[in-house]
Formats: C-alpha cells, sequence, structure tokens
C-alpha cells in the first residue's frame, strides 16, 4: 500500500487533475431555464498505476475509480458528492494550497460552497455560479456551450452584471 505525503498529492493532482462544474438539461429546473450544475474533482491515470488512484480514495476518504470511456486505457478518480467535495477535497486543498490549479480550485470551493447553501435554486444565484464555472479551466475553452446559450432566458440585467 501507498502513503502519499499530501505535498505529493497537490504536485499529482496539478498535473494530473481537474477541478470542474458543468451544466446538464433537466427539465425540472424550471427556475434556472433547464439547467443543472454539475461540480466535479477528477485525477487522470493510465490503467497500469491504477494503484495511485485506489491511494487516492485512501487520501480523501470518497471517491470513486471507473474508466474513462469504453475502450480508455485511462482511469478516473473522481468525487461528484457536495457533501464529500465540501468536507474532504476542499478542506485537503485549502490546507495544502496548490500551484497550477489554484485559480480553479478556488472558484470551485466558492461553486460549491453556494451550492450547498442551495444558491443555484434561484436564478440569480444560478447565474452568478455558471458565470464563475466559465472562468474556470482557461475560460472554459473546451465547453460545448456557449456562455449565453445556459444563461438564455434570463433577463438582460442580470446577464450583462459584472460577476
Amino acid at each position: 500500500m501507498l502513503d502519499f505525503d499530501p505535498w505529493w498529492v497537490v504536485g499529482f493532482v496539478d498535473g494530473e487533475g481537474c477541478f470542474s462544474v458543468s451544466m446538464h438539461r433537466n427539465a425540472m429546473a424550471k427556475s434556472t431555464g433547464g439547467w443543472q450544475l454539475h461540480p466535479a474533482f477528477h485525477v487522470y491515470q493510465h490503467e497500469e498505476h491504477g494503484d495511485v488512484l485506489e491511494q487516492l480514495v485512501i487520501t480523501f476518504g470518497c471517491g470513486r475509480i471507473r474508466a474513462k470511456g469504453p475502450n480508455s486505457k485511462v482511469s478516473t478518480f473522481a468525487v461528484h458528492s457536495l457533501v464529500e467535495l465540501s468536507e474532504r477535497v476542499i478542506p485537503f486543498f485549502e490546507q495544502h494550497p496548490l500551484i497550477v490549479k489554484q485559480n480553479d480550485f478556488t472558484l470551485f470551493a466558492v461553486i460549491v460552497r453556494a451550492m450547498l447553501r442551495k444558491e443555484h435554486l434561484k436564478r440569480e444565484g444560478f447565474e452568478r455560479l455558471v458565470k464563475l464555472a466559465y472562468a474556470m479551466n482557461r475560460g472554459g475553452k473546451q465547453r460545448s456551450r456557449t456562455l449565453d446559450e445556459i444563461l438564455m432566458g434570463s433577463s438582460e440585467t442580470a446577464r450583462q452584471a459584472p460577476s
């Protein structure tokens, strides 16, 4: 069994990890124009080194490991639960700050904590959190939908308000 130094985990996550907030359609989410936020913390590694991801499950006391895709040789350690993110992942990285991904982590922590306070269930809170999410990961350049597509249906005032 491996036993990771917390600073090794920080370096590993800076290189192989990702803090993200995706948007998914949900017809029941009427107050947010049919969209729902999904924060996640992922760490990727070739399946040959799955023991590293298994140790992350032990280190964080949460998360699951699965294949990145049906034909992928890459495995993913993932944490999706708001409670686990707020009680396990976020405190770890507040105690052991990242270097490369610190800005994304900071926005991620704000979003997760706001979601725990249910701010995302009201249009204003949802729009604020979506804007923060789109500021993550190099400005959301890999997103399949534009910010305006997600915010469509919101008032012009809310859309133009500063983040």
